[in-house]
């Protein structure tokens, strides 16, 4: 009988928000890699280019609620005011078919699967400079200028949390930062005695 391939990986992008989480996820999915790419529930309102079961899914409360007491998240965290939780069945379906599961969220919610699932590999997501960062965030045009203040503040609290992760890269270049991920990917695949993933 031949032996198994190395386990699959339970890999978590986060970083603060304006990063680029979403741009690095996005240049990854269009590598067509054999990654299974986990969606995100929200109850937050879509924004016009976002589309309901790719980019995210779009709960109204009473649909969250349900999840939430069924046990159907691997984390959940309210941020802006919104809820946000990562689906736990199809990534159980996808790692049982060999397959790493890769996805975004922000820094709570990486801290908590870090802690309930220490196998997870984290990648925390640096910008360029603050000053990068603060323009990205403000050129989304979509937050009231309340809004944009409180994630400014809190981007700056979240750029000193980067030590707490496995690896940490700057995105100041999108595909040299999307190779950097695919490299850490493979070095964990092969890295002997890696925990394995309980969820």
């Amino acid at each position: 009988m031949a032996a198994a391939g190395p386990a699959p990986l339970l890999a978590v992008i986060t970083g603060p928000s304006g990063v680029g989480k979403d741009s690095l996820l996005s240049r990854l999915k269009s590598l067509n890699r054999p990654y299974h790419f986990a969606v995100t529930a929200t109850t937050r309102p879509s924004r016009p280019e976002e589309t309901d079961g790719v980019d995210y899914f779009f709960l109204s409360d009473q649909q969250y609620d349900e999840m939430l007491a069924k046990g159907e998240f691997l984390e959940n965290a309210t941020v802006y005011d919104y809820r946000y939780g990562v689906p736990k069945p199809p990534i159980r379906e996808a790692l049982a078919a060999g397959k790493d599961v890769v996805f975004r969220t922000d820094i709570q919610g990486a801290r908590y699967i870090k802690s309930v699932c220490p196998g997870a590999v984290t990648v925390f997501v640096l910008p360029p400079s603050w000053d990068e960062l603060e323009w990205r965030l403000r050129s989304r045009a979509t937050d009231t200028p309340e809004q944009l203040d409180i994630r400014l503040r809190t981007a700056r609290d979240e750029m000193t949390a980067a030590e707490e992760f496995d690896h940490t890269l700057v995105n100041d270049d999108l595909n040299a930062c999307v190779d950097a991920i695919e490299r850490i990917l493979a070095a964990e695949r092969s890295r002997e005695g890696r925990e394995p993933l309980r969820l």
